[in-house]
């Protein structure tokens, strides 16, 4: 990846909640608990913390980013109910944001939740993350799960196929946790869990997705303020290549699903002034391409 490029584009602002500098992260983390009742809430304020200085300290990569580099991302914990003392269930909600070249413009690269976060977190004890097994707790392996997913997204945004060895560390991750009680990790337990998520990602028929994510961003988004109508073509030529994924990927495409939802509004701006003719070709794609939002589209 062109460091120097990362350098240059990187206009990240600062969160209003606690901000995380890691190695290659600037995330920000919250933990919320509207919806528990009567409880110690310190315990959630040292969480908080706990995952702050674990952040901190993790190293994800062998790259050396500077602090402007940094990718810019959040975790938001929803904690809705309090099994026992060290033990939690509720919501994780994941963003990932990617600055465009030559604007003040960034673009959502990632806005899911996962409605399957369960675990258990003791007070004092250090968070620690070992890449060989399943964090028996639960809490580090899913935190280092969407970390290396993240980081398959955006290194793939800046050159073709950049993030494949990231999607396998999460795909590692996946497996070794195979045995755990905790739900999220098998096929089984859900259609828009973390398996599906990797499984998607690793699968030979969204190969093609992988390169679509850097011709959308880089050879797209990256040229608007230098051409438009190039960065347009290029936008609507990975649309028409991800509609071609769907309709191979019969069962439970997550991850198609997962970029529109962070996309769909996204894609309308961009055609909004686009001529008639781009418009009713951009519609044709993304009817096959994203049904789900196809009521945006139409708007067009």
């Amino acid at each position: 990846m062109n460091r120097l490029f990362r350098a240059i584009l990187s206009l990240l602002a600062l969160c209003q909640t606690s901000m995380i500098l890691a190695q290659e992260l600037q995330c920000s983390i919250s933990v919320t608990t509207a919806s528990v009742q009567g409880t110690n809430k310190q315990v959630y304020e040292n969480m908080r913390t706990a995952l702050q200085d674990f952040m901190s300290a993790q190293i994800w990569t062998t790259d050396k980013f500077e602090s402007r580099e940094r990718i810019e991302c959040s975790l938001n914990f929803n904690i809705t109910t309090q099994v026992s003392s060290n033990e939690f269930k509720g919501t994780l909600t994941v963003q990932l944001r990617r600055p465009v070249w030559g604007t003040a413009y960034t673009t959502t690269m990632l806005n899911m939740q996962d409605d399957d976060i369960h675990f258990r977190y003791n007070e004092g004890q250090p968070l620690v993350y070992n890449p060989t097994s399943y964090d028996q707790d639960n809490l580090v392996s899913l935190i280092a799960f969407y970390v290396y997913f993240m980081l398959g997204i955006d290194y793939d945004s800046f050159s073709p196929n950049g993030g494949s060895q990231f999607f396998r560390q999460a795909e590692n991750i996946v497996n070794q946790a195979q045995s755990s009680s905790f739900a999220g990790w098998k096929s089984f337990d859900g259609t828009n869990n973390r398996y599906w998520l990797i499984n998607n990602a690793m699968d030979e028929n969204h190969k093609t997705f992988h390169q679509q994510l850097y011709v959308y961003h880089r050879q797209g988004l990256d040229q608007m303020a230098d051409n438009m109508e190039n960065a347009r073509q290029a936008i609507f030529e990975s649309i028409d290549k991800i509609k071609d994924i769907r309709r191979k990927v019969s069962r439970n495409p997550v991850l198609l699903n997962y970029f529109f939802t962070a996309k769909s509004d996204e894609i309308v701006n961009i055609y909004s002034e686009a001529p008639e003719i781009e418009k009713s070709r951009i519609k044709e794609a993304l009817r096959i391409a994203d049904p789900a939002n196809i009521s945006k589209y139409n708007k067009l």
